[in-house]
């Protein structure tokens, strides 16, 4: 029987809870609820492409449900809610329970997440929220306060490694260099949609054959670590500035850890002062208002120790 999806993304997205890798502790949560056939309002956070939305999908598939999708980043604005959302909701279904999924909720409006909240409220009886996004902090607390919150953890390195080699190119008869699935993985971590998309984007004739340069010309992380790593630390700067401005980086989460994690790479001879200067920046940016100012500060500091 042909797959449905080209698409590797899709065509290896888990469909049940036995084949949804990682998160053990809320699997089993999730198996209680599929078991009884009953669900709680659910609010899933954590960085993108660590499997909130397949989760959710995996949900409303093994409950008896009518179900309605809306990508909020898409459609954020109180007329959504209180027409799409409120005619969903109210009407009868063929089906007990309905659930509605509201996926990266926090680029909905605040006007929008109030009168969600209200509809919440008055259709708990037959309908249920699973919403998800990055960001939790941005959802209002009495929406926070309605569901049940689980954050979902990325996989590990070697499980997303695993799942790449294993699970996909093996089963799609792609032959590979651990060196090159490396650099996949460098410059997609933590987000396994984008290194599955890559890895099908390199994959060519049968073989995995990464174009390294022009990967880490896409990726602002690495090229931040070969700007560090460079003698012209005038140009450095430069570039490290122009890098930021032109990606618009909202999240800097994932650039701490990877400065962190090849600190032996670029911060040669100056590691202890590197890290310490690291974690005080990580510390302030869930203070600051400007976080690209706090980063490009915290590159200023970095770049006068490893001279």
């Amino acid at each position: 029987m042909k797959d449905t999806h080209t698409l590797w993304v899709e065509k290896y997205r888990p469909t049940t809870l036995d084949t949804y890798i990682g998160n053990e502790s809320l699997k089993e949560k999730v198996s209680f609820y599929l078991e009884s056939g009953d669900l709680p309002h659910l609010l899933l956070y954590g960085k993108a492409g660590t499997g909130k939305t397949t989760l959710s999908k995996i949900l409303v598939k093994n409950i008896e449900c009518d179900y309605l999708y809306i990508n909020a980043s898409d459609e954020n604005n109180v007329d959504t809610v209180r027409t799409k959302v409120k005619n969903f909701a109210s009407t009868i279904g063929f089906k007990d329970y309905k659930i509605i999924i509201l996926d990266e909720c926090d680029y909905i409006t605040p006007n929008a997440q109030a009168a969600l909240r209200n509809l919440m409220e008055t259709f708990s009886k037959h309908c249920r929220f699973i919403l998800t996004c990055n960001f939790v902090e941005r959802i209002i607390d009495p929406i926070q306060s309605r569901c049940q919150a689980f954050h979902i953890e990325p996989l590990s390195r070697p499980e997303v490694a695993k799942h790449l080699i294993t699970n996909i190119l093996d089963t799609e008869n792609i032959k590979y260099e651990l060196d090159d699935v490396k650099v996949i993985l460098d410059s997609n971590y933590p987000d396994i949609r984008r290194v599955i998309n890559t890895a099908q984007r390199q994959s060519v004739g049968g073989e995995l054959k990464v174009d390294k340069e022009s990967i880490i010309q896409r990726d602002y992380k690495l090229k931040i670590l070969n700007s560090l790593k460079t003698q012209d630390k005038k140009n450095a700067f430069n570039n490290i500035r122009q890098t930021l401005a032109t990606e618009k980086i909202r999240d800097f989460a994932d650039l701490f850890r990877v400065l962190y994690e090849e600190v032996d790479y670029w911060g040669e001879g100056h590691i202890a002062e590197c890290i310490l200067i690291i974690a005080k920046y990580e510390l302030s940016d869930a203070q600051v208002v400007d976080k690209e100012i706090n980063v490009m500060a915290m590159i200023i500091e970095l770049l006068g120790v490893v001279k």
